[in-house]
């Protein structure tokens, strides 16, 4: 089964992240079968100044909108 790499901007909480292996999960087993203990997810969390998108860091960008129900 699949090993799942998720590369994110660093700031997601633990509760987020464990929703996301979840849904991930189901979703992998669902479309290709097998059983949730063999699918693997790996979180990278990267920093802003570390990512950049049509030559532009996006650290340089302006920041993100609040997430909901902050």
């Amino acid at each position: 089964m699949p090993t799942i790499r998720v590369e994110l901007f660093e700031g997601r909480t633990t509760e987020q992240k464990r929703a996301l292996a979840q849904a991930l999960t189901e979703a992998t087993v669902r479309t290709l079968g097998g059983s949730p203990d063999s699918v693997d997810i790996l979180f990278y969390d990267i920093r802003r100044e570390d990512w950049s998108t049509a030559g532009v860091l996006w650290s340089d960008r302006a920041p993100p909108p609040p997430a909901a129900g902050s």
